[in-house]
C-alpha cells in the first residue's frame, strides 16, 4: 500500500506540469501583427526595438509570447500579393486581436469586427472611429496625426534653414497621398506657407531604384527642399532616403530621428517607443474583455526636434543658433 501511494504521488507530480501546460495552451490568446513594410522576424519579442518595447510592456501586464500569448506575424514576406490579400488571410485565421501598423487599417473595416489596435494617421477621417474619445467600433490605438498644423510646423522648421525655399518636394506613400488625411493636409500646409509642391509617390515594397527615381523626380522638378512623410515603409528605408536626398543636395525634414542619425538633415518626431507601449496596454485591455470602441484613441502631443549639423555643413547650409538651442538632439 505504501508503494502504491508513493507511485501515485510521483505520477501525479509528473502529470501536473503536463496538465498545466495543456491548460495554458488551451487558454492562450492569439495576437496577429500586420506591418507589411517590416520583416516578419522583427514583429516578435526579440525583434526591432519597437517590438521589444511592445512585448516588454505586454510581459509586464502578464501577456507573454510563447506562454499565454501566441503571436502570428504578417510582415514584408507575406505581402507578396498585396495588403488586401494579407488582411483577408488574417481575418480568416480569426485571432483574438489584430495590431496594424501604418496606413492599411481601413482595409480591415470592411472585412471584420475582430478587435483591432492601430498605429495610424487620422482614424476619424479614415472612418475607423467616431471620435478619438469614443471610437465606437472595433478599432482603437494611437494616432500620429495632429492635422495640417504639424505639417506646417515641419515646413516652418525647414524654412528656418532654407529661407529661400519656394518649391517643396514631398516624398510620400501612394496610399497615404490618395487617402483622406495625409494628401489634403500637406497640400493645405504648403498652400498656407505659399509653396508649390513637387510630389513623388512610392508604394509598399518599393525598390532602391524606385526611391532613386522618386528623389531624382523631386530634384528635376526644382524643389529647394523636401519633406519625407511618415509611414512604416519610408521609415524602413530612412537610411537610403537620407543618402539619396543628400546626394541630390536636397535639405530634408523627416518624421523619425533615426533618419537624422543616418545622415538626414532634420526631423520633427514623436516617440514611437512610447506609442508601442500604449498599444500594448490597449491589447492587454482587449484580451481581458474590454471593447475597443470603449477605449479612447491616444493622439500624439509631444514632438522632438533633431538636427544633423554635419549634414547641414555638407549641404552648405547655416543652422540658426536659436534653432540649435531648442533642438532636443543635435548631431555634430
Amino acid at each position: 500500500m505504501r508503494r502504491r501511494a508513493f507511485l501515485s504521488v510521483v505520477c501525479g507530480a509528473v502529470a501536473w506540469p503536463l496538465a498545466a501546460a495543456a491548460q495554458q495552451s488551451t487558454n492562450s490568446k492569439r495576437l496577429a501583427i500586420f506591418s507589411p513594410s517590416e520583416p516578419s522576424a522583427d514583429l516578435h519579442e526579440h525583434g526591432s526595438k519597437f517590438s521589444r518595447a511592445l512585448f516588454a510592456e505586454l510581459r509586464r501586464l502578464g501577456q507573454i509570447e510563447g506562454q499565454n500569448l501566441k503571436v502570428e506575424s504578417y510582415g514584408r514576406e507575406q505581402n507578396t500579393s498585396g495588403p488586401e490579400a494579407v488582411a483577408t488571410e488574417i481575418v480568416r485565421s480569426n485571432p483574438d486581436v489584430i495590431l496594424v501598423a501604418g496606413p492599411n487599417a481601413p482595409i480591415f473595416k470592411k472585412l471584420t469586427r475582430i478587435p483591432i489596435v492601430v498605429i495610424t494617421g487620422d482614424p476619424v477621417k479614415a472612418g475607423l472611429a467616431e471620435s478619438l474619445a469614443h471610437p465606437g467600433g472595433n478599432f482603437t490605438g494611437v494616432s500620429v496625426d495632429t492635422g495640417p498644423s504639424i505639417d506646417g510646423k515641419r515646413i516652418a522648421l525647414l524654412r528656418e534653414i532654407v529661407p529661400t525655399m519656394s518649391k517643396l518636394g514631398c516624398l510620400v506613400l501612394r496610399s497615404q497621398w490618395h487617402g483622406p488625411a495625409a494628401g489634403p493636409a500637406i497640400r493645405a500646409a504648403a498652400e498656407t506657407a505659399g509653396l508649390t509642391l513637387a510630389v513623388s509617390l512610392v508604394d509598399i515594397g518599393a525598390s532602391e531604384a524606385d526611391y532613386r527615381a522618386a528623389v531624382e523626380s523631386i530634384s528635376r522638378d526644382g524643389a529647394n527642399a523636401v519633406i519625407i512623410f511618415g509611414s512604416p515603409e519610408l521609415f524602413q528605408n530612412a537610411a537610403l532616403i537620407a543618402k539619396l536626398v543628400g546626394d541630390a543636395k536636397l535639405p530634408a525634414i523627416f518624421t523619425h530621428p533615426e533618419a537624422v542619425e543616418a545622415g538626414g538633415l532634420m526631423a520633427y518626431s514623436f516617440d514611437l517607443i512610447e506609442l508601442y507601449k500604449r498599444v500594448a496596454n490597449n491589447i492587454d485591455a482587449i484580451l481581458r474583455g474590454a471593447k475597443p470602441g470603449d477605449i479612447p484613441i491616444y493622439q500624439v502631443t509631444k514632438f522632438e526636434l533633431s538636427i544633423n549639423l554635419k549634414t547641414a555643413k555638407q549641404l552648405g547650409l547655416s543652422v540658426p543658433p536659436a534653432l540649435v538651442a531648442i533642438a532636443d538632439k543635435v548631431i555634430e
